[in-house]
């Protein structure tokens, strides 16, 4: 009921407004979110890097509605490759076809990620397409399938979902492509039609995926932050000698960074993606979705304030 209410939420304008308006709740945005600039995002990745961790830049905003937003976010993506060359930064980007001006033109789409991935191929980078909520997922995987994966191989990698019922076909025909995929439990709202209703299913879905994206799949990303599902990783590649160097692992930002440090020092690949701008509050409500237990840590904080500021006054 919770996991509902903060997914509701992360598309009320209304409440978005208030939220970023609200110093503790922009204070509290910050254990996700590296800050609003690109600044703030590679000062993220700098430490992350000199912890032996590299980092995905993530450019938060998610649909356009016109041709100039779409393409004022593809110059955006583009100066985020070039930064993170010029910086000699251990770090890539992923991105979003809604925000590439999907919903607005699928041709003006492909025109912006076709500029993106030639400069990620001159740099010599890689690029990830996030996805989204169902309704996108055979989209994008058309688009990756027909248009960007067969010129651009080396540079471009795709997101399948666990939750939805769909994942584990859609792994093998990545594998069979040898496309990087990158794996997570999915943080949309979706109807029983189309994903699993259930944590117990859609975790032992997750499980089955990795499996065969470990086993079969070119270097995908195990993304979780839950400690069975990385246990279970690290039992498969130890049982059927997969070698720590074919796969990483992927968390988010600010989340379990206890875990990412332990990985690192098992000799284990992390990756953590960085999330950086000015439109933190629906990435902030499905993060809260994932595991409301964060409440806790915004209730911690205004009981402290509160309790200040009674004494000052």
């Amino acid at each position: 009921m919770l996991r509902r209410s903060f997914l509701y939420l992360s598309n009320q304008r209304q409440v978005a407004a208030f939220v970023c308006r609200n110093r503790l709740a922009r204070r509290f945005a910050g254990r996700f979110v590296a800050g609003e600039t690109l600044n703030d995002a590679v000062a993220a990745v700098r430490r992350l890097n000199a912890s032996g961790i590299t980092a995905t830049l993530v450019l938060l905003g998610e649909s356009v509605t016109n041709e100039a937003e779409a393409r004022a976010a593809g110059r955006e993506h583009l100066e985020m490759l070039r930064r993170i060359h010029g910086e000699r930064l251990d770090a890539n980007v992923s991105l979003k076809l809604t925000a590439m001006g999907l919903d607005v033109s699928e041709e003006l789409c492909v025109s912006i990620m076709q500029e993106i991935l030639d400069c990620a191929r001159e740099l010599r980078t890689f690029v990830r397409i996030d996805m989204e909520s169902s309704a996108y997922t055979q989209r994008t995987l058309d688009l990756f399938e027909q248009r960007f994966f067969p010129p651009y191989r080396e540079h471009v990698g795709v997101v399948l979902q666990s939750y939805l019922y769909r994942t584990l076909e859609d792994a093998a025909r990545m594998n069979a492509l040898g496309v990087r995929v990158r794996l997570c439990k999915g943080a949309y709202r979706e109807p029983p039609s189309v994903a699993y209703p259930r944590k117990e299913d859609v975790d032992a879905n997750y499980v089955r995926a990795m499996r065969v994206l470990l086993l079969e799949g070119a270097y995908p990303a195990i993304a979780t932050h839950d400690e069975a599902m990385i246990d279970e990783t690290k039992r498969v590649e130890r049982e059927h000698d997969v070698g720590a160097e074919r796969f990483e692992f992927q968390m988010l930002y600010g989340v379990r960074r206890d875990l990412q440090e332990r990985l690192v020092q098992e000799g284990y690949r992390m990756r953590v993606y960085v999330p950086f701008g000015t439109q933190w509050y629906p990435y902030l409500m499905r993060r809260l979705a994932e595991r409301p237990a964060n409440l806790a840590f915004i209730t911690g904080n205004v009981l402290r304030e509160t309790f200040r500021s009674r004494r000052r006054s």
